[in-house]
Parts: structure tokens; C-alpha cells; sequence
């Protein structure tokens, strides 16, 4: 009976966590499981009780979970950038549901019906987090003015629906981590600075 009650009480710990996405080593440090091969056991079990999702190899999930929290958990470092929050913030209007984020590699994917987006971009830009908001969800966010520049730093020229939204002091703020001479002179030219 010990053991039944170890195994709520270790699922309750992962329901209770504000993210809804784990790594293997996430849960390891949530639940204090050292033994990786209990843990596993632990897991798939739960898989198949349907209490926990698998939709990837290493990477667990709630039932319902955030596909954002997943983008973010897939390849690490990453944040969410470019299209999917200039759609949000309304500085682009054309829809798509695809979830764009900068990390370490480029890569197009898709796990259980989410398309997936990342765009490689340099260290010194990835590992800085200045205008990245960092949940307790485990999903990481640029700003607004953060994606336009991501935008721009990895695009070239580029069409914006309203960039008048923009807090023009905060992409100046933002701009000396990115080392582009190009890059702000495309940007003072678009904002009128």
C-alpha cells in the first residue's frame, strides 16, 4: 500500500508544478527521484494510465499541456519569438498557427498536431535575455520589441502591419545585443529615428 500512495503522491508533485511540459531530468528534480531507471518505469506507467502524455522521447507532458510550453522544452535554450508574438501583439496581421521560436539550430517539426519553428541565432544573441520574460510555466517570451528585432535580424527587410506599437526606446535598448550595424540602420530607417 506504501508504494501506491508513493506513486499518487509523486504524480500529485507534477500536477502541482505550474509547468504542464518535463524533461526527464525536469521530473527527476521535481519529484527527488535519483534512480533513472524507476523513474522511467514510473513514467511509462503513467503514460499508459493516461495521467501523463509522451509526445516525444524523453519529453512528458500533463494531458492537456501547453503547446508553447512544448516549443520551449523541446531544444533548450530556446524563446518564443518572430511570428507567433508579432501575431499576438498585433504587429502582424497574417495569421498562422505555426509556433515560431529562436534556439541554437534551425528546425521545422510537428508533435501531436502542433508545427513547430525554430530559427537558429548566434550565442551572444540566444544567451542573452534581456526583453525575454521567463515564466514559471516554463515558457520563455520575447517581447514584442524583442521578436521585431529577432524578426529583422534574421530576415532582412521586412513588411510589419503596425509597427507603431513598438516602444521605439526599448529596440534601442535592444539593439547593441545583436552587433549588426545593418541591423540598425534597417531598424532607425523603419522606425524614423
Amino acid at each position: 500500500m506504501g508504494s501506491l500512495n508513493q506513486n499518487v503522491d509523486w504524480l500529485l508533485q507534477i500536477y502541482q508544478s505550474p509547468r504542464s511540459v518535463f524533461g526527464l531530468a525536469d521530473i527527476a528534480l521535481l519529484t527527488d527521484e535519483s534512480d533513472p531507471i524507476s523513474l522511467t518505469k514510473k513514467l511509462h506507467y503513467q503514460v499508459g494510465k493516461g495521467n501523463l502524455k509522451n509526445p516525444r522521447k524523453g519529453l512528458y507532458t500533463k494531458p492537456n499541456y501547453d503547446s508553447a510550453a512544448l516549443a520551449c522544452t523541446l531544444y533548450t535554450p530556446s524563446y518564443l519569438s518572430l511570428d507567433y508574438v508579432l501575431q499576438k501583439e498585433g504587429v502582424i496581421f497574417q495569421y498562422d498557427s505555426t509556433i515560431t521560436a529562436v534556439s541554437y539550430l534551425s528546425r521545422a517539426i510537428e508533435i501531436d498536431g502542433w508545427n513547430i519553428k525554430y530559427r537558429k541565432i548566434k550565442d551572444a544573441v540566444l544567451f542573452n535575455t534581456t526583453g525575454i520574460i521567463s515564466n514559471p510555466n516554463g515558457i520563455n517570451i520575447a517581447s514584442k520589441e524583442r521578436a521585431f528585432l529577432d524578426m529583422l535580424y534574421l530576415n532582412g527587410a521586412m513588411y510589419f502591419d503596425s509597427i507603431n506599437t513598438l516602444n521605439k526606446k526599448t529596440v534601442l535598448d535592444l539593439l547593441p545585443i545583436y552587433e549588426s550595424g545593418v541591423l540598425e540602420k534597417r531598424v532607425k530607417k523603419m522606425l524614423k529615428i
